[in-house]
C-alpha cells in the first residue's frame, strides 16, 4: 500500500511541472487565418498555383510586403519609437589587451 502512495505522489509531482508550462489557447482562430491569408493574397501570393517549385520564395516575398506594409517587423508588433539597454555595440574585434582586462582585471 505504501508503495502505491509512493508512486501516486511521484507520478503527481512530475505531472505537476509538466501542466505549468501548458500553453493557453493561443492559436489563431479561423478568421484571423483567413483574413492573413487575404492578405497575403493582395500583395501578390497566389495559394492556387498547386506544385509550385517557388514555393518557400513566393510567401515569403508576400509576407515581407505585408509586413512592410502594415509596419511590423519580423519580432512582433508595430515599431513605435525605439529604446536600448546594455552597452554600446563593439563592431570590432577585441584586442589582446582589452581581452586580459576583460578576463584579468589588468591594466
Amino acid at each position: 500500500m505504501r508503495s502505491i502512495a509512493m508512486a501516486i505522489a511521484a507520478v503527481s509531482a512530475l505531472a505537476l511541472p509538466v501542466a505549468a508550462f501548458s500553453q493557453t489557447d493561443a492559436s489563431p482562430t479561423r478568421a484571423q487565418v483567413r483574413a492573413e491569408l487575404q492578405q497575403l493574397e493582395q500583395a501578390g501570393y497566389d495559394p492556387a498555383k498547386g506544385e509550385n517549385p517557388n514555393y518557400p520564395a513566393d510567401i515569403q516575398a508576400a509576407e515581407a510586403r505585408v509586413s512592410s506594409q502594415s509596419g511590423a517587423t519580423a519580432y512582433g508588433g508595430v515599431t513605435s519609437g525605439t529604446s536600448a539597454s546594455g552597452s554600446h555595440a563593439i563592431s570590432r574585434p577585441a584586442t589582446n589587451e582589452e581581452m586580459k582586462q576583460l578576463y584579468f582585471g589588468g591594466d
